[in-house]
């Protein structure tokens, strides 16, 4: 079994090196510009054609000295012989040996110790189309970014997987957007880049170990004013994946969890990340202060409405009903724009009003669908409804506020 001993990165003693041509700096050191690392588990099957595929790839189009690094995480089959066999028929190809399992554990091992002064990495299964890989990197190289990210989520991706990776992967997106403020649009796709330099500062505040390892340094790097350029993809997916969506969507839900009480305390110190690097970037509207606002912008918002309803009764109920619920709805987006969500000046002020008006719709439905839903089996006993409706109603109003966050007024769509 091949163990490339640990080398001990130098990228945190050169100041400045962020605004350096990285293939300067690899050529003082002779060392490769580009070390790109292949976590894998049990790969067996796609291992040698995928690492072959890719040394093909970057030998032919990657016009710098680079380095495939086999990342193997506790394999139980023939992954570690095979990883060898590749080792030994490939100079640019080494194999670092992990006895433990997780993705984010072998990129800090890999990445922590890499000589490399750009480092990335990518899914064995290849399901990023590697004409992307140069377009990845170049930002990082020139020293014009920090790090870089695959998007399946871009009007240029191209993308081939079903419906309902599509729709958990967007809504994993808009969970991030609505509670940590994320301005990046891909947090999971796994064909990613950054600087060495940067990851010597970021890496040891990285606390996950398994899939949620993208998402933390990513909100890290966004919140200590990174900057993080974005490549839209061709992207296909393996049907094969063994990733559990249910386990992940638990451990990632309880890593935002983590991270929002580490910003709240001061846990997570990404003020001083950010010095270290550069100015630290104008931390995100608390979260809590949104919140609150948007509980007070609701209340006003109920009590308007039934002052409007009572003032219309002889216009009849459903008139009465219809008018106040528009004028309320319109005047509780124009609220939350300007109090809640910061957001001023008329630019935007349709489209927001418009998709405003379609969360409002959204959030009918789902108290109107309820009440459908316990008409359908009887009549239901009076204390059953309003116990529903408060549940339907409080469900409708997190919804709410998570697409207005998220989406209407999320600061990526350019409109603070």
């Amino acid at each position: 079994m091949t163990d490339t001993p640990a080398i001990e990165s130098s990228a945190v003693s050169l100041p400045g090196a962020a605004s350096r041509n990285a293939a300067l700096i690899a050529a003082e050191r002779g060392v490769p510009v580009l070390d790109v690392v292949v976590p894998v588990y049990n790969e067996q099957a796609a291992l040698a054609d995928s690492v072959r595929r890719l040394h093909r790839h970057m030998s032919s189009e990657f016009p710098f000295p680079f380095r495939i690094t086999i990342a193997d995480n506790a394999s139980t089959d023939a992954t570690p012989q095979i990883a060898d066999q590749l080792a030994a028929e490939f100079a640019e190809v080494r194999v670092r040996r992990l006895e433990l399992k997780g993705r984010g554990r072998a990129l800090q091992q890999v990445w922590a110790t890499s000589d490399a002064p750009v480092l990335a990495y990518m899914d064995v299964d290849l399901s990023t189309d590697l004409a992307a890989l140069a377009p990845l990197v170049a930002p990082l190289i020139s020293g014009h970014s920090d790090l870089a990210i695959g998007t399946r989520l871009s009007r240029g991706s191209r993308v081939v997987r079903g419906a309902k990776r599509e729709i958990i992967s967007r809504c994993y997106n808009l969970i991030l957007r609505s509670t940590l403020a994320a301005r990046f649009s891909d947090a999971q796709c796994g064909f990613k880049a950054i600087r060495a330099d940067v990851a010597a500062r970021l890496l040891p505040h990285v606390r996950d170990t398994a899939w949620f390892f993208d998402t933390e340094l990513l909100v890290l790097a966004e919140r200590s004013g990174m900057r993080i350029h974005e490549v839209p993809v061709d992207w296909v997916d393996d049907p094969d994946s063994r990733v559990d969506i249910v386990s992940t969507a638990i451990a990632d839900l309880k890593g935002i969890a983590r991270m929002l009480a580490g910003f709240s305390t001061g846990r997570i110190p990404v003020a001083a990340i950010g010095a270290q690097l550069g100015p630290a970037a104008e931390p995100p509207p608390s979260l809590l202060r949104q919140v609150v606002r948007f509980a007070t912008v609701g209340v006003l918002s109920t009590l308007a409405y039934l002052l409007l309803f009572l003032a219309l009764r002889p216009l009849g109920a459903q008139g009465a009903n219809l008018v106040a619920l528009l004028v309320t709805a319109v005047a509780n987006t124009a609220a939350n724009r300007r109090f809640t969500f910061g957001v001023r000046g008329r630019t935007g002020v349709a489209r927001h009003q418009f998709e405003g008006l379609v969360v409002f719709a959204i959030g009918l439905g789902l108290t109107s669908g309820t009440l459908a839903a316990l008409h359908h089996f009887g009549e239901p006993a009076r204390t059953i409804e309003l116990l529903a409706l408060v549940g339907a109603n409080l469900l409708a109003t997190v919804v709410r506020f998570v697409l207005l966050r998220g989406w209407v007024f999320h600061p990526r769509r350019g409109t603070r």
